[in-house]
């Protein structure tokens, strides 16, 4: 069997809206959840699960490869919503896209304070 990434664990203040946050930016439907985790499914069979861990919070780095389209859209989200993104990680150029590696690119936050990255090529 091949090596794959299956899942991984987020920690949130509120499992609830950091998991409705990527429902809706990223437009993917609610998956099966069980004990102190909430579950979304991305399409290639990813789980990421929302936990709220009894302890401090350190900002971790997500990156999503979506294509063009949900790129626009995800975007025009983050625009309607006031949320502030950069082209940059070091965060320097405020309310920007990139044109990186062939793509575009945005970094933002999420509810918990997550580094968060979308991409619409890969890097390699």
């Amino acid at each position: 069997m091949a090596v794959t990434f299956n899942h991984t664990i987020i920690a949130s203040k509120n499992r609830d809206e950091s998991a409705r946050f990527f429902r809706e930016l990223l437009e993917i439907p609610e998956a099966p959840s069980w004990g102190p985790f909430l579950n979304i499914q991305l399409a290639d069979g990813v789980l990421l699960q929302f936990a709220e861990p009894p302890v401090d919070i350190q900002m971790q780095h997500y990156a999503f490869l979506v294509d063009d389209e949900l790129f626009d859209r995800a975007y025009q989200r983050l625009c309607d919503g006031d949320i502030e993104h950069w082209a940059d990680p070091q965060m320097r150029r405020s309310g920007e896209t990139n044109t990186e590696h062939g793509g575009r690119g945005v970094y933002f936050k999420d509810p918990s304070g997550h580094a968060i990255e979308l991409i619409t090529r890969p890097y390699l």
